[in-house]
C-alpha cells in the first residue's frame, strides 16, 4: 500500500470550487467517490496524519494511489455527477445505503392497450402505474383478489390474453366476474381503461368515492326489491373495506409522503421507510447497512441520492420526512424537485401527525437493528478474521480483499467450460463472475487434443490474466472504443482452484508464464478439505472451525455451482443441435424452408446444388456452402439425450 504523502496533491493546485472527487488505487481502479463545497478543505482532510483519521478512511487513503478531481458550477450538479460515478465505478469505500433485494410493486400497465394488473419487480417501466412497495408478493396478490371484484380488470399473461382471444373463451376470472373479459370482447378497450383508471384513482387514495358509489347502488336495488343486486353490492362493499384496511389512516389531509428513520451504532445504521399515499401508509421498506466513517446527516443525503436517484420522477413525493436535515438540504432538495418535476418538501417534521408517524418509524427502525445484531452477531468480525487467517497461514504479503474462484466442469472431456467468481471483503461481488468455454489446443490437422482439468485450468487463467495485462495498458483502465471501466484489469490478491496440487500447479504455472509475481495461488481439494500450494509436497491443513477455511469453502461451492449451471446449459443446447445450424448464411426461415422441402437432413445432404437452388431464399453461393458443410459432418444421428428422440436423419460420410 502506498503511503498518502506520495500522491498527495499541493494545497495550491486544488480549487477552493465546489466539485466531485475520486480515489484510485495502483491499479487505477475507482475505490471511494466524494463531494465538496469546497474540494481543497475537503481533500485536505485526508490527507493529515494517519493516526487522526477513522479507521475506515485510513484503509482507503492508503489503499489508493492518486486522487483526481472535477470542478462544477453548483452543488446540484455536484450532487448529480457524484450519484453518476457511484453508479458507474461502483466503489467498495462507498457505502449502499439501500437493500440490494427488488421488492414487489403492484403495476398497472396503463401503457397497454388492455392494460394488465400485475405483480412487477425491478426497473420502472414508462407508461406504468406502480402502488407499493409491498414487503412480499402474496400480500399484493390478497389485495388484487379483493380489488377485482369491484374493478374486474385483466390479470392474464399476453399468452394467455392471445390463446382466448383465439378460441373465443375467457378464463375462469372471466367466468368468476373477476375479469371484464376484453380478450372476447365483453367489453371494449375504452370500457377496459376506465376500470383500470378507477382501480389506479382508488389505490392513489381516492376511495370513499367509489364506497359511497357501491353504498347508493346498493340502496336503489334496494328499493328496486333487487335483493340479489344488493348483496353482491354488499360484498362488493366489504371487499373494498378489506383492501382499505390493510392501509392504515395516518394523513387525514391526504399527503403523498415518504417518511424516514434511522437507528445507528458505531458500525451499522438500520434504515426504515413509509411510503404514504394518500393518507395511507402503502408500503414499507428496510435494510441495515455498514456505516463506515459517515456522520448521521451525511448518511440521510446520501440514502436519499441512491433511493431516488434510479427511479422515474414520479417515483418521488411531495413530502420528504427525515429525523435531521442533510448537511446540503438546499441542494439536495433541488434536485430531488427536478425529479419529480415540481417542488418537493424536504425538512423534519416537529409536531402533529407527521411527527408521530416518525417516532413509529423510529421505532421500527431501532427494533431492526436489535434484530440484526442477534441474527448476525459477529458477522463483520468474522468476515475480518477470515482474511486475516488466511494472510497468516498461508503467508500472504497483505490481507486478500479480492479473491478470485475458478473452477473446470465436463462430462468425460466434452463440453468443457470454466467459471470465474469474485469475492471481495469476504461478500460475492456477481456483476463480476466470468464462464470461460474451454477451446483447447489442436493437433496439425487441426483435430481438438483431449482436454483434462489440469489443460482446462491453464488455459482458462491464461485467458483471464492475458485480458487483465491488456486491460492495465488501457488509459485509466478503460476501454478505449466505449470508455467504460474494464473488469478485468483490476487484479485479485488470490486465487483459489477446486482441486488439488496438479491444478494448482497448472494455475500457478499460467501466472508465472504471464511474467505475473503479485498473484498468489492457492487449490482446496475436496476429499479432505487441504489447501494446495504451488510447489510444496505437502498440504496447508486449517482448522476445521476457522473462518478463513469457511471462506474458502464457500469460494469453492460458488464457483462450483456457476461452473456446473453454464455446462449443462450448453449440454442441453448441444443435445438438440441439428446438422444445418452453424451453416454460414442459412437462418430460421430457410432452414425451415429446406426442411419442408426435402423432408429430413439426409436428403437435403443428397440433393445437388440444382436442386437446393429451387428452395426460395437460396441462392448459388449459399447452396455451396450447404453442400460443403453437410458433406463434411459425420454419419451420426443427432439425438436428444433427454428424450430420446432423434431429431435429425443418420448423415452420410465421404469417408
Amino acid at each position: 500500500m502506498a503511503h498518502p504523502s506520495t500522491y498527495r496533491p499541493r494545497p495550491g493546485e486544488i480549487p477552493t470550487d465546489p466539485g466531485v472527487y475520486r480515489f484510485r488505487d495502483k491499479d487505477g481502479r475507482v475505490i471511494y467517490v466524494g463531494k465538496a463545497k469546497s474540494l481543497r478543505s475537503r481533500l485536505s482532510s485526508y490527507f493529515q496524519d494517519i493516526g487522526q483519521l477513522h479507521p475506515r478512511t485510513a484503509s482507503m487513503v492508503l489503499a489508493g494511489a492518486s486522487v483526481e478531481w472535477t470542478i462544477v458550477t453548483t452543488e446540484v450538479e455536484a450532487l448529480q455527477l457524484e450519484y453518476s460515478w457511484i453508479k458507474e465505478f461502483d466503489p467498495r469505500f462507498n457505502v449502499k445505503y439501500r437493500d440490494d433485494k427488488s421488492y414487489p410493486y403492484l403495476a398497472v400497465t396503463m401503457g397497454e392497450e388492455f392494460p394488465r394488473a400485475q405483480v412487477m419487480r425491478g426497473a420502472k417501466r414508462k407508461g406504468t402505474r406502480y402502488f407499493g412497495p409491498y414487503a412480499h408478493a402474496w400480500a399484493i396478490r390478497e389485495t388484487l383478489d379483493q380489488a377485482l371484484r369491484v374493478f374486474p380488470m385483466r390479470t392474464c399473461s399476453a399468452g394467455v390474453f392471445k390463446r382466448a382471444s383465439q378460441v373465443g373463451r375467457p378464463c375462469l376470472l372471466g367466468y368468476i366476474d373477476k375479469c371484464s373479459a376484453p380478450c372476447v370482447e365483453r367489453v371494449d378497450a375504452e370500457h377496459h381503461r376506465r376500470i383500470a383508471e378507477d382501480f389506479c384513482d382508488f389505490m392513489a387514495g381516492e376511495s370513499s368515492k367509489f364506497v359511497k358509489r357501491l353504498e347508493r347502488q346498493m340502496k336503489a336495488a334496494s328499493d328496486e326489491l333487487e335483493f340479489e343486486q344488493a348483496a353482491r353490492l354488499r360484498d362488493d362493499i366489504g371487499a373494498l373495506q378489506r383492501v382499505l384496511e390493510k392501509s392504515a389512516v395516518v394523513f387525514g389531509d391526504g399527503t403523498d409522503a415518504d417518511v424516514f428513520a434511522l437507528a445507528d451504532d458505531e458500525l451499522e445504521v438500520a434504515v426504515q421507510v413509509f411510503h404514504v399515499r394518500g393518507g395511507r401508509i402503502r408500503g414499507q421498506r428496510g435494510w441495515v447497512a455498514e456505516k463506515e466513517f459517515e456522520t448521521v446527516p451525511e448518511v440521510v443525503g446520501h440514502l436519499l441520492q441512491q433511493l431516488y436517484g434510479g427511479e422515474e420522477g414520479e417515483a418521488v413525493p411531495r413530502e420528504v420526512l427525515v429525523p435531521v436535515l442533510p448537511e446540503d438540504d438546499g441542494s439536495l432538495g433541488e434536485w430531488l424537485s427536478g425529479l419529480r418535476g415540481s417542488r418537493v418538501d424536504l425538512r423534519v417534521p416537529q409536531r402533529g401527525d407527521k411527527r408521530t408517524l416518525m417516532e413509529t418509524v423510529e421505532r421500527n427502525a431501532t427494533q431492526s437493528l436489535a434484530r440484526h445484531k442477534v441474527a448476525r452477531a459477529g458477522d463483520l468480525t468474522a468476515r475480518s478474521q477470515a482474511l486475516q487467517q488466511l494472510q497468516e497461514l498461508l503467508e500472504l504479503d497483505e490481507s486478500p480483499l479480492r479473491i478470485e474462484c475458478f473452477d473446470i466442469s465436463h462430462v468425460q472431456g466434452t463440453q468443457v467450460v470454466g467459471s470465474m467468481v469474485v469475492f471481495e471483503d469476504g461478500l460475492p461481488r456477481k456483476g463480476e463472475y466470468r464462464r470461460f468455454i474451454v477451446r483447447g489446443q489442436h493437433d496439425e490437422d487441426g483435430a481438438a487434443a483431449t482436454i483434462d482439468d489440469t489443460a482446462a485450468m491453464h488455459e482458462v487463467l491464461t485467458r483471464r490474466f492475458r485480458r487483465y495485462l491488456k486491460e492495465r495498458d488501457e488509459p485509466q483502465g478503460r476501454d478505449e472504443e466505449t470508455g467504460r471501466p474494464t473488469r478485468f484489469a483490476y487484479p485479485p490478491q488470490l486465487v483459489v482452484v477446486d482441486g488439488g496440487l496438479p491444478q494448482v500447479n497448472a494455475a500457478a504455472r499460467a501466472i508465472e508464464d504471464l511474467g505475473i509475481v503479485d498473484v498468489s495461488v492457492v487449490g482446496l481439494a475436496k476429499r479432505l478439505e487441504e489447501v494446495w500450494v504451488p510447489g510444496q509436497d505437502f498440504p496447508v491443513v486449517l482448522p476445521r472451525t476457522s473462518e478463513g477455511l469457511y471462506l474458502l469453502q464457500r469460494l469453492r461451492d460458488e464457483a462450483h455451482r456457476f461452473a456446473i449451471t453454464f455446462h449443462r446449459q450448453r449440454r442441453s443446447k448441444a443435445m438438440t443441435n441439428s446438422a444445418l445450424d452453424g451453416i454460414p448464411g442459412l437462418g430460421d426461415v430457410k432452414r425451415k424452408a429446406l426442411l419442408k422441402q426435402f423432408g429430413s437432413v439426409k436428403r437435403i445432404r443428397a440433393a445437388s446444388a440444382e436442386e437446393l437452388v429451387e428452395v426460395p431464399g437460396i441462392g448459388r453461393a449459399l447452396a455451396e456452402v450447404i453442400q460443403r458443410e453437410l458433406t463434411g459432418a459425420p454419419a451420426e444421428p443427432t439425438v436428444n439425450l433427454m428424450t430420446g428422440e432423434i431429431v435429425d436423419e443418420p448423415r452420410e460420410s465421404n469417408d
